[in-house]
């Protein structure tokens, strides 16, 4: 897990110091916190974009689904938040094994809440139908 933010870390922190020089080699001498804005900004607005209309796509099917992604992100964010903070503080071992066992443990657990879902959604159809 360590080699692999290390890895992550040195990727952007390259494409960082590439973005840099290339805005001076233009001329808009760019500071790090107009970097900052500019790229964040860009990428921000694009991934919304491309969230908006997948969302309203899939609302018209689902917003289970919507919930799911919504919860399966802010977790994946949450699982390799405590892995850094492991590796930070040397309480416990900061391993990839470990975050991808506890987005396991949320897909588990999903997977029993659906087939109770299913279970209740078919229990209610038969009811229905056996008061016809």
């Amino acid at each position: 897990m360590k080699e692999i933010v290390i890895l992550i870390a040195e990727l952007v922190n390259d494409f960082h110091d590439v973005l840099l020089r290339i805005s001076t080699m233009l001329g808009w001498n760019l500071t790090d916190k107009e970097l900052h804005l500019w790229v964040l900004g860009m990428i921000g607005i694009t991934m919304f974009l491309v969230v908006d209309v997948t969302f309203k796509y899939v609302s018209k099917w689902s917003i289970t689904f919507i919930s799911f992604i919504y919860t399966f992100t802010v977790l994946f964010v949450i699982v390799f938040a405590i892995e850094i903070q492991q590796k930070i503080t040397g309480r416990g071992n900061m391993e990839f094994l470990d975050a991808i066992i506890g987005i396991w443990g949320f897909l588990l657990f999903f997977a029993a809440y659906l087939l109770i879902r299913t279970f209740h959604y078919f229990l209610k159809v038969l009811l229905r139908k056996n008061q016809s």
